[in-house]
């Protein structure tokens, strides 16, 4: 067991736990990132993005597991210490923040392995979020080959072709809508004959000549391969009636998110969809000394780009807030 003390512990190594790890290792506040766990895929969904061509920086595209050892190296090179553990738990009544770290059981029934304290006199959050996906075997297979839960990243790679968007939420039809802008057409797949969208993001989407619904329908299979990419979609009905095969070329799962805020259970303020509260203008929590950023406590963007920018914003912060509890005190 063993104990570390740190002005910055930070959870999460995506875009915004590596770029709060930069701001705060050359403000010298010598951060501390818990980057989670191998079985929770430390670097956040970058590690399962292959082509990423609307970061800024890189013209020619670059991959994202590759974007992330650049962030990482670049934490390294000023002084952040990095462990591939999992932050178990944290007391928000002591100060400093007293978190036990180790491997939580990933499994139903498996128990945590505590492996240290660290002591940290704050803490910066920046679990991301996951998207939701059908749990298809073909979801997996065809992951980044034609299959994608993110049209604003992966839409132009499809541009001038068919494509389906799933789901009936507002997030389905921000997708759709925004693939009709360089695909031929889209095919939206709901499970029932009424969309779950607002009323005016519904009627958007219906009076767009390029959508095409396929009501009381579910995604069954994709075919393809990763050589070929996405071919099509087969779509089996909810009311009795035949399989339906679809040719086309991607196909964006969009039935939401999950916010990594399990942890936060009963210490900070969270929305109805389990994303972090904070501040207006701001990465403070409703706990003082406790900041978010990144996909945890943002549900709108979503984005590598704006996850980094919160993840400076709560360096800064952090920074901020110290520098005036020390003053307090001297």
């Amino acid at each position: 067991m063993f104990e570390k003390n740190t002005k910055v512990l930070i959870v999460g190594a995506g875009p915004a736990g590596l770029t709060a790890a930069i701001y705060a290792a050359r403000a010298e506040l010598q951060p501390i990132v818990m980057e989670g766990s191998p079985g929770r895929t430390p670097g956040g969904q970058l590690m399962i993005t292959t082509d990423v061509e609307n970061y800024p920086g890189f013209p020619d595209g670059i991959m994202g597991p590759e974007v992330i050892e650049k962030f990482r190296a670049q934490a390294e090179r000023f002084g952040t210490e990095l462990h591939q553990l999992d932050v178990i738990s944290v007391d928000p009544t002591s100060r400093p923040f007293k978190c036990e770290v180790g491997w939580a059981g990933l499994a139903e029934g498996e128990e945590d392995d505590v492996e240290g304290i660290v002591y940290a006199s704050t803490v910066i959050i920046a679990t991301g979020a996951d998207a939701k996906w059908l749990g298809l075997e073909d979801e997996k297979r065809l992951m980044n080959h034609g299959v994608s839960a993110c049209a604003t990243c992966d839409g132009a790679f499809f541009r001038g072709m068919e494509v389906a968007v799933i789901g009936g939420g507002d997030t389905a039809m921000e997708e759709a809508m925004f693939l009709t802008r360089m695909c031929t057409r889209v095919h939206v797949v709901h499970r029932r004959d009424e969309l779950r969208a607002s009323k005016i993001m519904g009627a958007r989407a219906m009076a767009n000549e390029k959508i095409h619904f396929h009501w009381n329908r579910t995604l069954e299979a994709i075919s393809g391969t990763p050589e070929t990419g996405v071919t099509g979609m087969t779509l089996a009905s909810t009311v009795g009636e035949d399989d339906v095969h679809v040719p086309l070329s991607a196909v964006f799962i969009a039935i939401g998110h999950r916010p990594n805020s399990e942890l936060w259970d009963g210490i900070l303020e969270k929305d109805d969809a389990g994303y972090l509260v904070t501040k207006p203008d701001s990465t403070h929590t409703d706990v003082p000394g406790i900041f978010a950023c990144g996909d945890v406590q943002d549900e709108v963007y979503r984005q590598a780009i704006t996850a980094a920018g919160t993840g400076c914003m709560a360096a800064i912060d952090a920074e901020r807030w110290l520098e005036e509890v020390e003053s307090m005190v001297g």
